[in-house]
């Protein structure tokens, strides 16, 4: 299996102040459309096909997979994705939450698999370590944060 987490601070020093709502918006909007939050290139495609009340389900190419989850929010707490096709199964979590200290917190954590392969397999090993390194999931958690910075300091959030 594939297990991967990270916490970020929302309001490092010396960066304009996130409130929750804001950072909460920004995790929604990536929710529904992630080419604006990844780096460029690497998300070509993201579109919501279908919504209800409890959840939305989304399609995207995302390095190069096509992917289709489905997604539901916890306002202004949690976005769960389950991937239900592509060559991942499982959940990706992105929580916001406050530290001890109050301070204002994104963690990321997932639990996946290889879709139609053995488990702990050295594929599957090598997906582990690429998503827990430095230009894995944390790295996306920091990219996520700066796009919602931008869109509040232009007033579109």
């Amino acid at each position: 299996m594939i297990y991967s987490t990270a916490i970020v601070p929302v309001n490092p020093e010396g960066e304009t102040r996130l409130t929750r709502a804001q950072a909460w918006k920004g995790l929604e909007l990536k929710a529904r459309d992630a080419r604006l939050f990844l780096a460029p290139g690497l998300c070509t495609r993201c579109e919501v096909v279908e919504e209800s009340a409890a959840h939305f389900a989304r399609e995207a190419t995302i390095g190069g997979n096509n992917l289709r989850e489905i997604v539901t929010l916890e306002p202004e707490s949690k976005v769960t994705f389950f991937q239900a096709a592509g060559p991942r199964e499982g959940a990706i979590i992105n929580e916001l939450f406050e530290d001890e200290e109050g301070a204002l917190q994104r963690r990321f954590y997932c639990y996946m698999g290889l879709r139609g392969k053995e488990p702990n397999t050295l594929e599957e090993q090598a997906q582990q370590t690429q998503l827990a390194g430095e230009n894995g999931y944390k790295a996306a958690l920091l990219a996520t944060v700066k796009p919602t910075r931008a869109l509040v300091a232009e007033g579109n959030l």
